[in-house]
């Protein structure tokens, strides 16, 4: 499952248009989404980690 939702987040980062000039406002969305985004991964990978370890 983990492999999978990795594979679909780089899926949708490649779709993306690329932004030919960046405001401020762009820079602190992207800033925004890239801290979810970690934050997201990191849960999957304790879920992850919690489930292989038998703790769930």
């Amino acid at each position: 499952n983990t492999s999978k939702l990795f594979l679909v987040l780089v899926s949708l980062l490649l779709l993306l248009p690329v932004v030919e000039a960046l405001d401020a406002g762009d820079t602190i969305a992207f800033l925004l989404g890239l801290a979810v985004s970690v934050v997201g991964f990191c849960a999957c990978l304790g879920l992850y980690a919690r489930k292989r370890n038998g703790q769930q």
